[in-house]
């Protein structure tokens, strides 16, 4: 396909993550050869039911150039969610950039809760219990892998 635009002049560095179950940050960096006046905006798809919807609020640099999104209340669906950054700019069209991202492989787990530790010295054992993170996309117990280390003083 041909996208009009600036060669170079589509953002770079795309990546978002999803943490404290249901905040999200995207973030990307300003195409190299994006001329110094380029203003970026961010516009996401949930699923092809909803319609787009452009970033409520952005991350600016310090020339005020958008450069991220914050999302609040997000929740993960089942299917891919469309990202798009578009640019404008007095001097020339901008290339935009788009991706497909499944929200589920970019969350960020919390940790476990309700951690308790109960020892019994004379059978010489102790039984370690928790909770199962939080986490945004399913309340089903999913198989999470759990590493404990334990350090002897």
């Amino acid at each position: 396909p041909v996208f009009a635009g600036m060669n170079g002049s589509a953002i770079e560095n795309f990546s978002c993550v999803i943490y404290n179950i249901f905040l999200m940050n995207c973030t990307w960096q300003a195409g190299r050869d994006a001329p110094a006046d380029t203003q970026y905006f961010l516009y996401w798809q949930k699923s092809r039911d909803e319609e787009e919807m452009e970033c409520e609020l952005y991350i600016k640099d310090e020339n005020f150039r958008n450069m991220g999104c914050v999302f609040q209340n997000v929740s993960i669906g089942t299917e891919k969610t469309y990202f798009l950054v578009n640019g404008s700019s007095k001097d020339s069209l901008i290339q935009f950039y788009d991706e497909h991202i499944d929200l589920y492989k970019i969350e960020k787990l919390m940790p476990p809760s309700n951690i308790t530790v109960s020892c019994d010295e004379i059978k010489n054992y102790c039984i370690i219990q928790w909770q199962r993170p939080q986490i945004s996309h399913s309340n089903k117990d999913m198989c999470f892998k759990y590493e404990i280390n334990v350090n002897y003083k």
